[in-house]
């Protein structure tokens, strides 16, 4: 996650938390937990999970370039011993121009 810069009033952010230890998991965790389970071949069962989307954000500085926008998801799950990140970009990657960003060694993910 680079520098997104909403300061130009376009984009916006949002989240939502899904608490389910002791209730129904709706569809969505249970997608996540499909998920791990497939990446990871292991056994998982979410007992929280935080989703951020981050909704046509414009990189750093927007003042320069606003028709670059890029949506993309963290997922944050946890069953209170083993804790992952799912990160997921809109289809075609990362749409931001690198080229004009303040940093030149550029990743999608981290480190």
């Amino acid at each position: 996650w680079d520098n997104a810069d909403f300061s130009r009033g376009i984009g916006t952010t949002f989240y939502q938390e899904f608490p389910t230890l002791n209730t129904a998991k709706p569809p969505f965790v249970r997608d996540v937990e499909a998920k791990v389970r497939r990446y990871l071949r292991s056994s998982y069962s979410a007992a929280w999970t935080l989703k951020i989307t981050w909704e046509k954000a414009p990189a750093y500085a927007a003042r320069t370039d606003t028709r670059r926008t890029i949506t993309y998801q963290a997922i944050l799950t946890t069953d209170g011993f083993r804790s992952y990140v799912l990160m997921l970009y809109q289809e075609g990657g990362m749409r931001w121009d690198y080229t004009r960003l303040a940093a030149t060694n550029v990743l999608i993910g981290y480190t």
